[in-house]
């Protein structure tokens, strides 16, 4: 599929929640301010996947520098400007529209997000996720490092990474 990334617009948050929403529990869904916030002060490492037909977002990735190997649940509480030497990107929600999904997309957004984390000079992009998606980043090329300290949405998390 043809589709073209770039950086959000605050015209675009009602297309990120929706898509953001079908792709998390309530839980662990952002809020609309988390989101707003994201856009407004990480927009450099938020990336968009348009469809060129119509300029519609139909998958994202979002996450702000950070300078430990390791995401903390601080990260999803509180949005903190892009540090130039922070030695890491994390990724905080990377989500694509239930209608598009299994087309490569959320492949395509990991290898652009890692062209971005290059581009800063980023040691890797760390990330935690569910077990069922951990095949998923390792065919990406992320390394599973164990269990993750977080207790976000009461769920277990695993640590996983791309070293750059």
């Amino acid at each position: 599929m043809d589709l073209y990334f770039d950086h959000p617009h605050q015209s675009d948050l009602n297309s990120i929640m929706a898509i953001e929403k079908a792709g998390f529990s309530a839980k662990e869904a952002a809020s609309v301010q988390a989101m707003t916030e994201r856009i407004k002060l990480i927009n450099d490492t938020f990336l968009v996947a348009r469809n060129p037909k119509n300029n519609q977002v139909i998958g994202y990735i979002v996450g702000p520098s950070f300078n430990q190997r390791y995401l903390n649940d601080r990260l999803y509480r509180k949005v903190i400007p892009n540090q130039k030497n922070d030695e890491y990107l994390a990724v905080l929600s990377l989500a694509v529209s239930p209608k598009f999904r299994k087309k490569g997309i959320g492949g395509q957004l990991l290898d652009e997000y890692a062209k971005v984390a290059s581009s800063q000079n980023r040691k890797g992009i760390t990330l935690t996720c569910l077990k069922n998606k951990i095949l998923f980043y390792q065919r990406h090329g992320y390394k599973n490092e164990g269990t993750s300290h977080s207790s976000h949405a009461d769920e277990i998390w695993y640590n996983m990474v791309l070293d750059l």
